[in-house]
Order: C-alpha cells, then sequence, then structure tokens
C-alpha cells in the first residue's frame, strides 16, 4: 500500500498542480478519520506517512487540558481525547498544559474504503490549494485590468474564465447597462475585489467602476504609463458619459491632446472598450474653482462662488448655457461635481445676482447693527468677503488694511467694535445657558471661543477630557453650526494629551483653526 499512496499523491499532483505535500496531508486526515470509525468517533489520532518510503504510522492522541477550567466554560469534557494535568503526569511526569500525549496503533489499510474517504478530503484540499494558488496570483493585479472570456450568463450576474481554473464574476450592478455578451465573447474588467474564502467565483469584477475608465487610458496612453502624465480624477455615468481630469509637469506636452490621439484615435478606443461611452477630457487645475470651470465644459461658466466652509460653489451661467450646463437629467453637472469633489448649484445669472443680493444685504444689515456704521463701509465689507463678526475681529489686520480706503485708525475701531458685540453675545449666551461653567483647560484650549465653551459646558462637557471622549457626531449634536471639519479639529485637539503620552507623540501633528472665508472668482 505504500507504493500506492506515493502513486495517489503523484497522479494528483501532476492532475492538479499542488504540491505533493497538499496530497500527503489530506491522506492523513483521510486514514485518520478512518482509524476513528474503527476505535470510535470520540478518540483522536494522527497519521505521519513517510514522503520518501509512503510508510505511515498511526497515534492515538491525548490533549492534556485543565479539567476544572473546562467545566466553568461550560465545555464537555471529552476522557477518550484529554487528560486532565494529573493523569498526564502519571503516564509522563514532565507534562505540562496543553501538551499532547501519543500511543501507537494499529493502522488501517489504505484500501478501499480509505481510499473513498481520501477522496473527499483530497479534492477539498486541492480546491483549497487551487482557491489560495489564485488568490496569491491575482492579489497583485488588485484594481488592474484583467481579461477573460464569457463562460456562463445568468440572469443577475456573468462568469468570466480568466484561465488556469481563475473564475471572475460581473455581478448585474457591475455591467455598463444595455451591454449585451454571448458565450464566448472576450471582454475586459476591472478586478475590484478578491474574496479568498467563498466558494466559486471568487474574483470580483467591475466594467462600470472609474478606475477602469483610468486603466484604459493607461494602456491607451504611453504617456500615462511613463508617468509623464497623470489622471488625477475620473467620474462616470457607465454606457452613457464620462469625465477625467488630467495633468501633466512637462511644458512641452498636451496632456488633453495626448489622451485625444490623433483623430481622436486613442479616446475612441477607450470609449469602444466601454459601449461608446462618451468622455469629456478637461485639464486639471489645483484651483478648486478653475478645476470646476473646466469639468463644466462644454458649458460656459459666468462666474463662481465659493463657499469653503459648506464645500459648495454657486456656479452662474447665462439663460441659454443653462440646459447644457446642467445636462440631461442632471448629468453635466453631476459628473463635474464627482470630478472636483464639491456640491455645485447651478442657476442663472440673474438668480446668482439675486442671491448674492439677498446673501450681501443679511451681511450688510448685521455689519451696520453690530459695528454702527453706515451701509457704505458695511457694503464695502462684505464686498471684500467677510461675512462674519468673528472674521473681522480676529483676521490678521494686514488683510482688513489692504481695503481700499481703510487705515490703520478705522481698522482698529472696526476690530474693538467687532470684538464688543462678540463679546456682548457670549455674555448673552451665558446667562442663557445657566450655572454651568466650563474648565479652565476647555475655556483656554485652542480654537474654543467663550460662548461655544459655555455651551458645551451646560450640555455636561465641562473639561478638555469630556470633549476628548466626544464623537464629531455628538458634538454636532450640541453645536450643529460648527461643521464636521472643525468639530473633528476641536475633538483632535481635546486628545492632544493622549498622543503627548505615547511613544509616537513627536510624529503628530494638527491644523489650526483657519477661518471659513468665501471667494467670489
Amino acid at each position: 500500500m505504500s507504493k500506492e499512496i506515493l502513486l495517489v499523491a503523484e497522479s494528483v499532483s501532476l492532475e492538479k498542480g499542488v504540491s505533493k505535500e497538499v496530497i500527503f496531508e489530506a491522506i492523513e486526515l483521510a486514514l485518520a478519520s478512518a482509524t476513528k470509525r474503527r476505535y470510535g468517533e470520540n478518540a483522536e489520532f494522527r497519521v505521519a506517512i513517510d514522503r520518501e518510503s509512503g510508510e505511515y504510522e498511526t497515534f492515538r492522541t491525548w490533549e492534556v487540558v485543565e479539567f476544572q477550567e473546562l467545566e466553568e466554560k461550560e465545555e464537555e469534557i471529552n476522557p477518550d481525547a484529554q487528560y486532565s494535568l494529573e493523569e498526564a503526569q502519571a503516564i509522563k511526569p514532565d507534562a505540562v498544559l496543553g501538551d499532547v500525549l501519543e500511543e501507537p496503533v494499529e493502522s488501517v489499510e489504505f484500501g478501499r474504503i480509505a481510499a473513498q474517504a481520501a477522496k473527499q478530503v483530497i479534492v477539498q484540499k486541492v480546491r483549497d490549494a487551487e482557491r489560495a494558488q489564485i488568490v496569491e496570483a491575482y492579489l497583485p493585479k488588485l484594481n488592474e485590468l484583467v481579461s477573460g472570456t464569457v463562460k456562463k450568463i445568468n440572469r443577475d450576474n456573468v462568469i468570466v474564465d480568466l484561465g488556469n481554473n481563475a473564475e471572475g464574476i460581473l455581478i448585474k450592478e457591475a455591467l455598463i447597462p444595455r451591454e449585451v455578451f454571448r458565450v464566448g465573447d472576450r471582454l475586459r474588467a476591472l478586478l475590484v475585489e478578491i474574496k479568498p474564502e467563498n466558494r466559486g467565483p471568487q474574483l470580483i469584477l467591475s466594467r462600470t467602476s472609474p478606475k477602469m475608465l483610468i486603466e484604459l487610458f493607461r494602456v491607451e496612453v504611453p504617456e500615462i504609463s511613463e508617468e509623464v502624465i497623470e489622471i488625477l480624477g475620473a467620474a462616470r455615468d457607465p454606457g452613457s458619459r464620462a469625465k477625467i481630469a488630467v495633468k501633466t509637469n512637462d511644458g512641452r506636452i498636451d496632456a488633453v491632446g495626448a489622451c485625444v490621439g490623433m483623430r481622436g484615435s486613442r479616446v475612441q478606443a477607450v470609449s469602444g472598450e466601454l459601449a461608446q461611452e462618451r468622455i469629456d477630457i478637461v485639464l486639471w487645475d489645483d484651483n478648486p474653482a478653475q478645476l470646476t470651470i473646466n469639468a463644466m465644459a462644454p458649458a460656459e461658466v459666468a462666474s463662481i462662488v465659493l463657499d469653503e466652509d459648506s464645500h459648495t460653489m454657486d456656479i452662474a451661467v447665462t439663460e441659454e448655457n443653462l440646459a447644457q450646463a446642467i445636462g440631461r437629467g442632471g448629468q453635466n453637472v453631476r459628473l463635474a461635481s464627482d470630478l472636483c469633489g464639491w456640491s455645485l448649484n447651478i442657476m442663472t445669472e440673474a438668480e446668482a445676482l439675486e442671491k448674492q443680493e439677498l446673501e450681501s444685504g443679511k451681511f450688510i444689515t448685521e455689519f451696520q447693527d453690530a459695528l454702527e456704521v453706515d451701509q457704505d463701509v458695511a457694503a464695502v465689507l462684505v464686498e471684500e468677503g467677510f461675512t462674519t463678526l468673528e472674521e473681522i475681529a480676529y483676521v490678521p489686520l494686514e488683510e482688513i488694511l489692504a481695503i481700499e480706503g481703510f487705515d490703520e485708525e478705522i481698522v482698529q475701531e472696526l476690530r474693538k467694535r467687532a470684538e464688543d458685540a462678540l463679546l456682548t453675545k457670549a455674555i448673552a449666551s451665558e446667562a442663557a445657558l445657566g450655572d454651568a461653567v466650563p474648565a479652565d483647560d476647555l475655556l483656554h484650549m485652542e480654537g474654543m471661543d467663550r460662548a461655544l465653551g459655555f455651551q458645551l459646558a451646560a450640555n455636561g462637557v465641562v473639561t478638555m477630557e469630556d470633549l476628548a471622549e466626544l464623537s464629531v457626531g455628538e458634538l454636532l449634536v450640541i453645536d450643529d453650526s460648527l461643521g464636521e471639519e472643525k468639530a473633528g479639529k476641536l475633538i483632535l485637539k481635546a486628545r492632544e494629551p493622549w498622543f503627548l503620552e505615547s511613544e509616537d507623540a513627536e510624529s503628530v501633528s494638527y491644523t489650526h483653526l483657519t477661518l471659513p472665508t468665501k471667494r467670489i472668482v
């Protein structure tokens, strides 16, 4: 039987492409299982096969455990496969908890019954080994293009044969709408996920991911693979339209033209792979306003107002360009928003002017009342981008002095009036909040103002430690006007002592609070 075992290991290893060691381990498990049926299901056995001769030995095993501990855990004691420490030491004096005692027993023959038992184990082991090989082979290809042949088409997915026993799956949501495949068709897709624990197809593919668009351009445009041109963003409405933002540090190269190709050959090749998806190639710009203007093409933008606090842009276009700017079903503005990472509000020039006047009127009235200035001065402040008393009180002196007609005396007086107005508000807030008083560490923490400190104290957040234990969501419940960014910075600042106590304290840095600004481009 020893030669038979060697022949089985050799033939299965060659047939399935897995190591002999995997086959030997499977046979050992099968023989151990057959031995259990002879001696009793509760007993445990180990089989050791000599890899050279094929001879094998069988051992009955007992694990040394603490019986009392098992009873406390409500686990059943198995006397056929477990020894207490006292029992083990009676057999082997130096035995300790966790040891495994073995006793040689008669081996079962590797006959028909054992072979049948081994078959299922071997099949499972081979499948596991094949799965591990596939994972190892495709792990470096994650988020890259893979090619294959359509093997099977179901109602909800498409199975793709990638070769070497590897299968990928394209679920319905990962397929381009109205795209039709037949068995045997060749296709390319992006490998987006690997699931080694799953049976069957474990390579998850996608043809709708924006990354697939980037990878296709990387194949078609040599300058991208050579890193002369970078694709810094992509947005898709699969099967319909897409936008990509490109950039180059080489002034001699036209990044957009290189991606378009001679007579549009390169972009057409990519479009053809994606069911004739229309692709807009725009030039990247570090200025978010300019990037948005580029991304809105072919629509022309009249003006943009950025609100950095809410991360939104108000885009004004002419009446004639409104439909083009929005696009069919809001497609153009949606793709531009995804590409830039800002929320975009499209409106006509008249609507933008009306909104601006409405907002400006509100700010002008507030400045007139708080600063005790006439309408003209308040209007100048608003035109220069000032929208809150905090900005006037705390922005650098040079920014206000840069306003035409404002000298240092005027600026100092405005700042003093702004500070007085804020203090009055803070005192009023304190009175409204009751007797709760914040601790000094919270009140004098960087980024904290007096009004917010008393508001936190009124809600049970008295110390920096209390603030550090909050989540961003919990802090916004107390004061939703903070915004996620500022709330996050305050919590990080409160947690700073935690980091200072750690080994990596020197490497931790924090961004100081900056006042939100609104710019008009």
